[in-house]
């Protein structure tokens, strides 16, 4: 280290200089101004019936696993679209070929509360055909599928070597909700059933939560189903598990988002797909193997959930499903404050009427683009 001065030469006094430099970095550090905190992620669990592979529900996942201000708690897997045990499966080989085994998944519900292949099947002959019956018959009929849940069948994207989390899915709700109280977004894609089961087990688990967003809630779909494809006009989620989601509608969240007609308003078109598959990764091979052109039901659903300002149009209402027994069993049922039965536990509801479109699909774009890592790699 070099000395200040020479041993030759008599010493400056560096106690002064010493003392005037700390002052002037006192006053600088005094006249700067503070630095932002870098803003706490927004913590969510997706909730959803992740038919698979590919598809709106399994890319669902990917609008909050690859925006930077979103932490993913996990995901919960209930019977839908497919049946529990086949989904949970594709879900976790989309998360190893994407390199987030580092996410839990929580095995769910297998069955609705009520609702069951037996009744469905009753239910069709007295009421008329019910569009798209997920894991009961999807487009088809509903003859020959089996009441109970049937073994895990060979996986055309092969199976995971990833294994669920050790606790079902309703307890792995109410643990993360209550480690983290009025901070966790619960995002649901499909049927209600996990939640109205984690409400059931804890009266104390949809307030301690932040919001509930789901996707559904169908209004005024009637003539769409003449006038268009009788399956977008078709409120499955609600549906399936009609008790579940009225469960969940009338519990006590802070707030509850529906993405319901919205959710048919921008397709994941063959044009959309090339533009992702313009960058070749894992993860757009993925999609464009799998691809399905459908809406982007799911994935708009957790893109709000990741950036609530792609909404630009929004009204309340109170909202329920009929869960009475005759043709709009499942339906949902919406008022005005004037007319509303606010005695009978019915919560007002944000309606998404509108979102950015072009940002959304910018954003699902680069997302879809990211590039994949194994995970502990950078």
């Amino acid at each position: 280290m070099a000395f200040p001065f020479s041993r030759t030469r008599t010493p400056r006094p560096l106690l002064p200089a010493v003392l005037r430099a700390l002052a002037l970095g006192v006053g600088l550090l005094a006249a700067a101004p503070p630095v932002a905190e870098a803003a706490e992620p927004r913590l969510v669990i997706e909730d959803n019936d992740f038919l698979g592979p590919g598809g709106s529900d399994q890319q669902s996942i990917i609008p909050l696993l690859f925006n930077p201000a979103v932490r993913v708690l996990g995901f919960t897997v209930a019977t839908g679209d497919g049946w529990e045990n086949q989904e949970s499966a594709h879900l976790r080989r989309f998360l190893e070929i994407i390199g987030r085994t580092d996410v839990p998944v929580a095995d769910g519900a297998v069955y609705p509360l009520i609702n069951s292949v037996p009744v469905m099947r009753l239910r069709e002959k007295q009421f008329g055909t019910i569009p798209w019956k997920g894991a009961w018959g999807g487009l088809g009929s509903m003859d020959k599928v089996p009441a109970e849940q049937p073994p895990l069948p060979p996986m055309k994207d092969g199976a995971p070597t990833m294994k669920p989390a050790a606790e079902c899915a309703a307890l792995f709700l109410i643990r993360q909700v209550h480690a983290h109280p009025h901070q966790v977004t619960i995002v649901e894609a499909g049927p209600m059933t996990n939640l109205a089961l984690a409400i059931r087990i804890d009266p104390t688990f949809a307030a301690t939560a932040k919001e509930l967003i789901f996707m559904g809630g169908l209004l005024d779909t009637s003539m769409r189903s003449l006038t268009g494809n009788v399956d977008f006009a078709s409120d499955f989620n609600m549906i399936f598990d009609p008790e579940a989601a009225h469960i969940a509608l009338t519990a006590p969240w802070p707030s509850i988002t529906v993405v319901g007609n919205v959710s048919n308003d921008l397709m994941m078109t063959r044009d959309y797909l090339k533009r992702i598959r313009q960058k070749r990764t894992p993860m757009t091979d993925y999609i464009g193997t799998y691809y399905d052109p459908l809406p982007m039901w799911d994935e708009m659903a957790t893109a709000i959930a990741a950036d609530p300002t792609l909404i630009t149009a929004s009204l309340e209402a109170y909202m329920d499903i009929d869960i009475a027994n005759g043709p709009h069993y499942g339906h949902v049922v919406v008022w005005p404050d004037s007319t509303a039965p606010t005695g009978t536990g019915i919560r007002k509801v944000r309606i998404v009427q509108s979102i950015d479109a072009p940002r959304f699909l910018d954003t699902f774009l680069r997302e879809a683009q990211s590039d994949v890592h194994p995970v502990g790699r950078p």
